[in-house]
């Protein structure tokens, strides 16, 4: 093999198309641009105008929806964590959040915090510090002799006091049928 003989693979390299160089080419006269009018021109945005109907966009219902400042979470399951201490990432009793985990490569990257899982098994003693846990994971952690520490959620002073608000309002919607049944 010499340099002189190097060439890209069959079909790599691709001419571009040359528009509006006689019928011959299949792209002449109108340059692929269809016929007269408003379609002919730059700058038009027909994309859902149906004439003045309702476009179907438009026409069918929204659904579901998505949170605004939705946190993206790291789901860890207990098999994975079993796979990382029978490696030898991970010690038995040894404290493990997520640093620890990105550190012995389990996960990529951090994320916004770590999910447990229950599926799998967990045969080893960990203290384990995550921002969420199955009902299934928590007992498994547990029943292998291990402790888990959820991560508070921060709550802002203001959200606080629109939740307050808001148990007072449903406590007393709950006393008032009450108060109406005695009066009869």
């Amino acid at each position: 093999m010499r340099l002189n003989d190097l060439k890209d693979n069959a079909g790599a390299r691709k001419s571009r198309l040359r528009i509006g160089r006689g019928i011959g080419s299949g792209v002449g006269k109108t340059g692929g641009r269809g016929g007269k009018g408003q379609t002919a021109r730059a700058g038009v945005a027909l994309g859902g105008f149906e004439g003045g109907q309702m476009p179907l966009h438009r026409r069918l219902p929204k659904r579901g929806f998505k949170k605004w400042a939705r946190k993206d979470f790291n789901e860890l399951s207990l098999g994975a964590l079993q796979r990382a201490v029978d490696g030898g990432k991970f010690k038995a009793g040894q404290e493990v959040d997520a640093a620890a985990l990105v550190a012995a490569g389990v996960l990529r990257r951090a994320k916004d915090g770590v999910r447990l899982l229950g599926g799998g098994t967990l045969k080893a003693k960990l203290a384990l510090t995550v921002d969420h846990a199955t009902a299934s994971a928590k007992a498994a952690v547990e029943k292998a002799g291990g402790t888990i520490k959820i991560i508070a959620k921060k709550v802002l002073p203001a959200d606080e006091a629109k939740r307050q608000k808001s148990a007072a309002k449903k406590a007393k919607a709950a006393k008032k049928p009450a108060a109406e049944k005695s009066e009869e």
